[in-house]
């Protein structure tokens, strides 16, 4: 998961909608690998240490994960490296709360890519 803390340029995690998101995962028996670039002793004090990785570098969440959840807007989460992302990711999908990314750029780089209100897209050429 990407960005725990309720928006970017804090490191408030109080009603953040992804505390509350990896909380669920967790008691459904998930394990995460989470980054955020300010709030991730604040997260760690909500989640606790049980299955959760606490990642200091955005891209050490990716090795061994099946998707990737972006939950907030950090300007760093706007333009990372997609190569390095779809080498490292297990399978390429992103799940995208924040609609940061364009819908045929994300097809054409070979990701399956759910973002919110719009319709989800597969690699280029692939059906869904």
């Amino acid at each position: 998961m990407w960005g725990m803390a309720f928006k970017a340029g804090t490191d408030d995690v109080r009603e953040s909608p992804a505390v509350d998101l990896a909380a669920k995962l967790l008691a459904a028996g998930a394990s995460l690998a989470v980054h955020d670039p300010q709030a991730l002793e604040n997260a760690r004090t909500e989640l606790g240490e049980k299955d959760v990785t606490y990642c200091r570098h955005m891209y050490e969440t990716l090795p061994r994960a099946d998707a990737l959840i972006v939950c907030t807007e950090w300007p760093e989460y706007r333009s990372p490296d997609f190569g390095r992302m779809r080498k490292a990711l297990e399978e390429p999908v992103i799940f995208d709360g924040r609609n940061l990314y364009d819908l045929q750029w994300m097809a054409d780089l070979g990701f399956h890519y759910v973002s919110v209100g719009r319709p989800a897209v597969g690699p280029a050429g692939s059906s869904q």
